[in-house]
Order: structure tokens, then sequence, then C-alpha cells
């Protein structure tokens, strides 16, 4: 496969003053004219299997109401899931869902380098540096990942509406949790509908616990977010949450 161009990640509010970093591995589908388009048709190319709908848009009324920075990928997760380790099946998955990729099915192995010297590598190396920056600057920074699922997975319907996943440090997400019980009156649960046993926390274990940063993975059911106003509301109350279960961390580490 021919050179193709770096795709840097995405990184908006860079000034911000608030400790938080959201991070979106999955704001979208675009899939570029190097990949042609999988062998994927329209609707395959707008479904989950392509990107996480909602996200980017919480994430960024996120962004807003905490004065957090925000850095998203601007690919499709089809050509590379930057929550993926380049050795992972599902970085460039040959099947998502009920889905066959087909682009994906015979890679060889200088196409999966090419891809992850082109879309990995500058989204690691780009939200390391990010990382490293606002830890220059003092800012203690956390580590909140925004992704979005599906209601029906493989014909079974997902009662959880918003999970909170943790990797080895459980204590943001059981903070969040606690704090999305209190004050929404969603279907919360930890480690729902994925956990780290399925691969999941890629981006917090690589990039958050070698600096013990404080982190969290969010989940939200997308048809909660379907629209930008439903994503407006959302990111209404999930700012609060993360509010609260910032502050009980930190009351957490006083009292240690």
């Amino acid at each position: 496969m021919p050179l193709v161009d770096a795709f840097l990640p995405v990184i908006e509010n860079v000034e911000a003053a608030g400790r938080i970093i959201l991070v979106c591995e999955h704001a979208c589908n675009h899939i570029p004219p190097a990949w042609g388009d999988l062998g994927l048709t329209p609707a395959q190319r707008m479904a989950h299997i392509a990107w996480d709908p909602g996200a980017l848009a919480v994430s960024r009324g996120l962004a807003q109401r905490l004065d957090a920075v925000l850095i998203h990928a601007p690919v499709s997760r089809l050509v590379y899931d930057c929550n993926r380790a380049p050795d992972m099946p599902g970085a460039m998955p040959v099947r998502s869902e009920i889905h066959d990729i087909p682009g994906n099915a015979t890679i060889s192995a200088s196409e999966r380098l090419a891809r992850t010297e082109a879309v990995y590598l500058p989204w690691a190396n780009g939200l390391h540096s990010l990382i490293a920056k606002r830890i220059a600057l003092g800012l203690q920074p956390v580590m909140i990942t925004i992704h979005s699922f599906t209601p029906i997975y493989h014909d079974k319907l997902r009662r959880v509406e918003f999970g909170v996943i943790h990797d080895a440090d459980p204590h943001l997400s059981v903070a969040i949790l606690n704090a999305a019980h209190k004050l929404t009156g969603l279907q919360a649960e930890l480690n729902a509908p994925y956990s780290a046993a399925d691969d999941v926390t890629h981006t917090l274990r690589v990039q958050a616990t070698p600096y013990g940063l404080p982190n969290a993975m969010l989940e939200i059911r997308n048809d909660l977010i379907a629209t930008p106003e439903a994503a407006e509301v959302m990111a209404d109350q999930l700012a609060a949450v993360l509010n609260m279960g910032l502050v009980e961390i930190q009351r957490q580490a006083k009292a240690s």
C-alpha cells in the first residue's frame, strides 16, 4: 500500500483551565480515500460499527461546561480503532457486531503498519503530549473517555443507559457511578455494557495509568443522544455527575 499522510488528532479548548482531559476515540465515521469504502454500504458507514454516534457532541458539551480540553480521533475506527493496540484484532476488525468488513479481511503486515503509522501513532503521541504538557502546567489531569453504545446488540436489548468502566483503578469510576445514581434517573451500572475484560480500556491503561492519573471510561446508550438537543441535555446531566465524582475522589485523597 502506498504511504498515506498522518491523521493528527483534533484538540479543542486547548487552553482549558480545568483538570479533565476528555478523550473521544470513536468521534467520527470518516474513511479517508486511501482506504476507499472498506467494502461497506453507505448505511454501514453511518452505523455504530463505524463510530460512536453522539459521543463527540456530548464530549463538546462537557468540554464547554467543565472548561476541559478535548481530544478526538479524525478517522473511523474501522480504519483503525484508536482504543486498541496494533496487535489486537479489534484494531482493524474483519468483523464488527454482525457486519463483515471486506476491506479489512486480508490486511498484510505492511498495511497494518501503514495504518498504525497513519492513524494510531499520531493519536497516541498526540494524547501523550497533551497529558505531559498539562502535567507540566501543574493541572493534575484527570482522564475521561467518552463512548456510546447501541440499545440492541446481537438482537438483545440493553437496559443499561449509562455505563462507567474502570481499568486498574476503580476509584473515579465508582465515584462517578454513585454521583449518577444521586443526580440522574439514568439506569447506571459499573463495568457495563463492557468491562476491561473485553479489552476496551486500552487508552486508560497506556495513557493514564502510567502517570497515576484518575481515569474512567463512560458509555452512553446512543438512543439517548441521537439529536444535538438530546446530547446537550446529557452533557448537562453528566457535567454535574463528573463534578461530583471529582469532588469525591479529592475528598478521599485528603482523607488518606
